[in-house]
């Protein structure tokens, strides 16, 4: 969620004219019926008034909220306040250890003691603990080279520890051998439905893969009954929905995702712009003035996705005229936490759409989104550079980034790589492969992170 956060400063002022239903003594339980329900600032307001009395589960709830906002910023908060909760407290060792894990652009000795920390939680057996602990062996496995992540998880597994299961979904997830264990899937998250909601969108996936409608459809009338009694999250509602509408994953079912979208949109507003994303991806579910309407709602909750897909129509001209000028008007809004808007941006720049090429200007947004894990953007900065379209030609850089675009999988992708590398002389390709190998080190996690397994934590 992007709920804007709420200041110290600001508080009184909050607590008298935009907080009333706060009124009263701060309560845990209220804070987190809040952030269901996706009101970040009244859950906000209660755990900071907890967090200030030293209570750690506030403090750590007070951070979740920070950490979920993904700003810069909000990340050097976030890391602060867990480790106030630190002392004791398995739980905010592995919130610590996951946000350590997953920092862009974080050092050797943060991810040392990522591992550290969610080795000390997984042993206590906090349940949020394991799975960022996979991640940041599968994704960093040069900085643990001793570390066999298939026996381990075995280990795990025949010790009990929660979601030792769902390490090893992640890890076939990731290894490319999810479709060669779909049966096994299915029976580690039938058994596991009722404690742990992400399950359903691993049988749902099960499910459209296999083509099982009479298993979906039972499926999906127990997710719903477990969201009417507040037993499963919405964001996991909304994760199934995104299996349905999935044509990668099976026959596509975007009337039923539509409809499970619609059931948490009310008290979920994120669910408003996963429906405008439906409706772009799907016409026949809706008309222009319904997608915009639901656009509407999201932008009226603050949500960046809200902003970038509507800078996006305005940058396509597809379904709306073509307005470039607006187009990044709501791409900016955006840019800060969807790396995708960088990527319009600079097409915008690169292409001159606002009257004339402004060459740093999509470079700039360039880089940002391709070092998010935007691979259409490697491929724009090694046409930038191989071709000298708005910058001076460098084949070694033309060399870097047309091979971190490989993945990409199309023809014109390969084509591009092929032709860069095979004009470099001796020397410029030893340096780009020391480039290149820099450039994916630092990149770390983010190359990788579109293969894995998207798991909520408590």
């Amino acid at each position: 969620m992007s709920m804007p956060l709420l200041r110290p400063a600001l508080l009184g002022l909050a607590v008298s004219a935009t907080l009333a239903g706060c009124a009263g003594l701060p309560d845990q339980r209220l804070a987190r019926e809040a952030l269901q329900s996706g009101d970040a600032q009244t859950a906000e307001w209660h755990f900071r008034q907890l967090a200030e009395m030293g209570y750690s589960d506030a403090q750590i709830g007070l951070a979740d909220i920070y950490a979920a906002n993904g700003q810069s910023q909000d990340l050097v908060e976030a890391e602060r306040i867990y480790r106030q909760a630190l002392d004791g407290s398995p739980r905010a060792q592995a919130r610590l250890g996951k946000l350590l894990a997953r920092k862009p652009g974080s050092t050797l000795a943060e991810r040392q003691e990522a591992a550290e920390l969610l080795e000390s939680a997984a042993q206590a057996r906090e349940p949020s603990a394991l799975l960022p602990l996979t991640e940041l062996y599968l994704f960093y496995p040069q900085d643990f080279p001793a570390m066999n992540l298939a026996q381990r998880i075995q280990d795990w597994r025949q010790q009990g520890l929660p979601q030792a299961e769902l390490a090893q979904i992640l890890l076939y997830r990731t290894d490319g051998t999810y479709d060669q264990h779909l049966g096994e899937i299915e029976r580690i998250c039938q058994a596991r439905l009722a404690s742990n909601d992400a399950c359903y969108a691993e049988l749902a996936t099960v499910y459209q893969k296999q083509s099982r409608e009479d298993d979906r459809e039972a499926l999906l009338e127990q997710l719903l009954t477990g969201y009417r009694a507040g037993n499963v999250s919405p964001n996991q509602v909304e994760s199934v929905a995104q299996v349905l509408s999935d044509p990668e994953l099976g026959q596509p079912q975007p009337q039923l995702a539509q409809d499970l979208l619609e059931a948490i949109a009310p008290n979920y507003p994120a669910a408003w712009v996963s429906l405008a994303r439906l409706l772009y991806d799907y016409p026949g579910q809706g008309d222009i003035d319904t997608l915009l309407g639901y656009l509407d709602k999201g932008r009226a909750a603050a949500l960046p996705r809200a902003e970038l897909l509507l800078g996006r129509l305005y940058y396509e001209g597809k379904l709306l005229p073509q307005q470039p000028k607006k187009a990044e008007e709501h791409l900016r809004k955006a840019a800060p936490s969807e790396p995708s808007a960088n990527y319009y941006l600079g097409q915008i720049y690169l292409r001159g759409y606002l009257g004339e090429v402004y060459a740093q200007q999509a470079l700039d947004h360039l880089l940002s989104a391709a070092r998010a894990g935007q691979l259409s953007a490697d491929f724009v900065l090694a046409q930038m550079f191989s071709q000298g379209r708005g910058v001076k030609p460098n084949p070694v850089n033309a060399y870097v980034f047309s091979q971190l675009a490989l993945p990409r999988n199309t023809p014109p992708t390969f084509e591009l790589a092929h032709e860069v590398e095979a004009s470099l002389t001796p020397a410029q390709l030893a340096e780009g492969q020391r480039l290149l190998r820099e450039e994916r080190d630092a990149r770390g996690i983010v190359l990788q992170q579109q293969a894995a397994l998207q798991v909520s934590q408590p």
